[in-house]
């Protein structure tokens, strides 16, 4: 297995690197198809937008981490944040996107979205941050 790991500022301005990074390493063989390529982007913006809004203000100057862990089955993306957690089983529950009362709300997308767009998603808390870990199923070798 593979890693490449990424530490980044807690600051905004960094997702597209983010984003390049986690990209380019999907691409690697096997590399994800360019559907999924397009779920991880969106999942991992969403993840580490999240985990950067989250940095507490006296973690300034310590580093938002994204590792890419590669291997033949699976690409798992790992952002860690020095944030003060969270469950996510105890966010609010929104209104369906399809009820016209969503409309109300202005966030509270992202953990949904993440969900759907991985195979598997995990918020573990890290004792001072939180270490969210999505993965995503590699295309299997057609038989020869």
């Amino acid at each position: 297995m593979a890693e490449i790991v990424l530490e980044i500022p807690p600051r905004l301005d960094y997702l597209a690197v983010v984003r390049l990074v986690v990209a380019t390493a999907a691409s690697l063989d096997p590399p994800l198809p360019d559907s999924r390529l397009d779920d991880l982007r969106l999942a991992v913006t969403e993840a580490c937008s999240n985990a950067i809004k989250a940095h507490r203000p006296e973690a300034a100057d310590q580093p938002v981490v994204i590792s890419c862990h590669l291997d033949e089955d699976l690409f798992r993306v790992q952002i860690r944040d020095r944030g003060p957690g969270f469950d996510p089983d105890a966010l609010t529950r929104l209104p369906a996107p399809t009820d016209p009362n969503r409309l109300q709300h202005e966030s509270g997308l992202g953990i949904p979205l993440i969900k759907v767009l991985t195979d598997d998603v995990t918020f573990e808390p890290a004792g001072d941050g939180t270490i969210v870990s999505m993965t995503l199923k590699r295309p299997t070798a057609p038989p020869i």
